[in-house]
């Protein structure tokens, strides 16, 4: 009995000198289920460090929509929105889906309305145009979007939306 005790002691005393270093290896059983006696494993969260980006085109919407009309295609139909900003000086207009989608891909929701929005981009508060107010006769932005007979196929209706209103036309 003797012999094996004293062993044992030799044992114990060894690894309790080395405990500091033996409670942060990964041979100690205690940590391998995020128990005690490890180090930090990771992150108390799946959120990026950053946060989380914002999906989807965040361009401003145009502030006043004035019509939406349907032009023949051979391949399907041209989809032709009008708006106009409060000043002159707007650029960059064109519409988007409401909801993000892959590139180049159009698409109803559910209910079978395709939803948009007309974006444009106002003018630098530095410049003369955002200064002069919008002529209605000659400061009408127009944009279109072509849809073919294949993306047309499962939509019932377009809602297309601006800053102030909203604008709906059936298939």
């Amino acid at each position: 009995m003797r012999r094996l005790t004293a062993p044992l002691l030799i044992s114990a005393l060894l690894l309790a000198g080395c405990g500091g270093r033996f409670g942060d290896s990964g041979w100690n059983p205690l940590g391998w289920m995020g128990g005690g006696g490890g180090r930090d494993r990771g992150p108390s969260t799946l959120e990026p460090v950053g946060g989380y980006a914002v999906t989807g085109d965040q361009s401003p919407a145009i502030p006043q929509l004035l019509s939406a009309r349907w032009e023949p295609l051979n391949e399907g139909r041209l989809l032709v929105v009008t708006g106009i900003g409060p000043t002159k000086g707007y650029h960059g207009a064109r519409l988007i889906t409401a909801v993000p989608q892959p590139e180049g891909r159009i698409s109803p929701d559910a209910d079978g309305v395709l939803r948009l929005r007309f974006v444009a981009l106002p003018p630098p508060p530095e410049a003369a145009a955002a200064r002069l107010p919008a002529n209605p006769a000659v400061d009408v932005i127009t944009v279109a979007l072509p849809l073919s007979h294949t993306q047309l196929a499962g939509v019932a209706r377009v809602e297309i939306a601006g800053a102030s209103n909203l604008l709906s036309i059936a298939r």
